[in-house]
C-alpha cells in the first residue's frame, strides 16, 4: 500500500517548505502538550520570541549562545562532507579550551593580543590532536569513528575532572574544585557587548565557503566524500585529506572551547561546553553542510534555547517541560529530512505492482 523512493532531486524552495511545514506541526502538536500545562499556547510562543530577542541584554545573550554553535557546526561539517562522522565535538571542545587555558594561566605576563593569539592557536592544535586520533584510527585500521569520537568525549571530560580537582586546582577556592579564573590579559574583549568571537565566526564562515567552493582542498574534501574509489583513481591521496581535514575539523571546534573558556567561563570547567558539541551536529546537518545556511539555523537553535529559560520563569514551568517543547520542535524539524531525502508513495488499492 505504500513504498518509500529516494526523491532524484529536489528544489532548495521544496526543501524550505518542508522544513517550514515541519516547524508549523512542531507549533501545533507543542500547543496541546501547553494547554495540558494551563497555558495559552500562543502566549508561550511570544514569550519565547521575547526571550530571545526582547531586549537588547537578550539578543546579546542568544548572540552569545550562537558563537560556538557557529564555529562547532562549521567543524563538524568539512568531517561531514568526507561522510567521516565526527561525533567528538563535545571533546574537542573540551580539550582545545584545556590547551588554550593552560597557556592563559601560565603565560599571563605576555600583551593581551599576543596572549589571546596563543591561546588560539593553542585551542586550535588541542582540538586537532584529539581528533587527529580517531582519523588516524580510521585510515590504518578502518575503525568506527562515530564509536571513538563518542568515547573519546567522555575521556576529555574526566581528564578537565581531574586537573578540577586536583594538579590545577586553586589554592584559593578555600577547598572548592575550581580552577583559578584568567587574568584580565586572558579575557577576550568586548564589541557591540558581545564578544569578537563573533567577529571570527563570521570570518570563519566566509573563509569555509570559499575554501568548500574554490579551492583544492575543499573539491577533494567532496570528492572523497562522493566516493573514496573514484577520489584513488583521480590520484588523491585519501588518507592524508581524511586526516588532515579531521584535524582542521577539530581544530576548530577546539577554538570554540577556548573562545568559551575564554570570553564566557574565564576559567576551565566540565560545564563550559554546554552540550554544544552535540548540538552542532544538528545544527550542521540542517543547514545542508552549509557554511552559509548554518548562522540562521544556529541562530534559531540558540534562540529556542534562550527562549525555553525564559518561559521557565515566565510561567512557572518546569524545566523538564520547557526542554520537552524544545524536544518536540526538534523532533519535527530532524524529521522534516527524511521527507527532503525520500517520498511516501501510495498504491491504489487493487493495482498490482509492475514485474520485477
Amino acid at each position: 500500500m505504500m513504498r518509500m523512493i529516494k526523491r532524484a532531486d529536489i528544489t532548495p524552495r521544496q526543501s524550505a517548505l518542508i522544513k517550514l511545514y515541519a516547524v508549523l506541526s512542531a507549533l501545533i502538536a507543542s500547543s496541546f502538550f501547553i494547554f495540558l500545562l494551563g497555558h495559552n499556547p500562543l502566549d508561550v510562543y511570544v514569550s519565547m520570541a521575547k526571550g530571545a530577542f526582547g531586549s537588547a541584554y537578550r539578543i546579546k545573550d542568544t548572540i552569545t549562545i550562537t558563537i560556538p554553535l557557529v564555529v562547532t557546526s562549521v567543524g563538524i561539517m568539512i568531517a561531514f562532507k568526507m561522510k567521516f562522522w565526527n561525533i567528538g565535538a563535545e571533546g574537542q571542545i573540551l580539550v582545545g579550551a584545556l590547551f588554550a587555558s593552560y597557556v592563559a594561566l601560565n603565560f599571563d605576563a605576555l600583551p593581551k593580543p599576543l596572549l589571546l593569539l596563543v591561546m588560539m592557536i593553542a585551542g586550535f592544535a588541542g582540538g586537532g590532536l584529539w581528533a587527529m586520533i580517531p582519523a588516524m584510527l580510521k585510515v590504518r585500521f578502518d575503525t568506527n569513528e562515530t564509536i571513538v569520537t563518542l568515547m573519546m568525549n567522555y575521556i576529555a571530560l574526566q581528564w578537565i575532572t581531574y586537573l578540577q580537582y586536583g594538579p590545577w586546582k586553586d589554592p584559593n577556592s578555600m577547598g572548592f574544585p575550581k580552577i583559578a579564573n584568567f587574568a584580565d590579559n586572558a579575557v577576550m574583549p568586548k564589541i557591540f557587548g558581545v564578544h569578537v568571537g563573533w567577529i571570527f565566526a563570521i570570518f570563519l564562515v566566509v573563509l569555509m565557503t570559499f575554501v568548500m567552493r574554490r579551492t583544492k582542498q575543499g573539491y577533494q574534501i567532496a570528492v572523497v566524500g562522493e566516493s573514496k574509489n573514484t577520489a584513488r583513481y583521480s590520484g588523491i591521496n585519501v588518507s592524508k585529506v581524511i586526516v588532515l581535514s579531521i584535524i582542521v575539523s577539530g581544530g576548530i571546534c577546539g577554538i570554540a572551547g577556548m573562545m568559551q573558556a575564554s570570553a564566557v567561563n574565564q576559567t576551565l570547567n566540565t560545564q563550559l561546553s554546554a552540550g554544544y558539541g552535540y548540538t552542532a551536529i544538528i545544527t550542521a546537518w540542517l543547514s545542508g553542510l552549509s557554511p552559509i545556511l548554518i548562522v540562521p539555523v544556529s541562530v534559531l537553535f540558540a534562540a529556542m534555547t534562550k527562549g525555553g529559560s525564559f518561559i521557565q520563569t515566565a510561567f512557572q514551568i518546569p524545566q523538564s517541560a520547557a526542554e520537552i517543547i524544545q524536544s518536540l520542535i526538534l523532533f519535527f524539524v530532524i524529521g522534516s529530512e527524511f521527507f527532503v531525502q525520500y517520498k511516501l508513495v501510495f498504491n491504489k488499492k487493487g493495482k498490482k505492482e509492475d514485474a520485477a
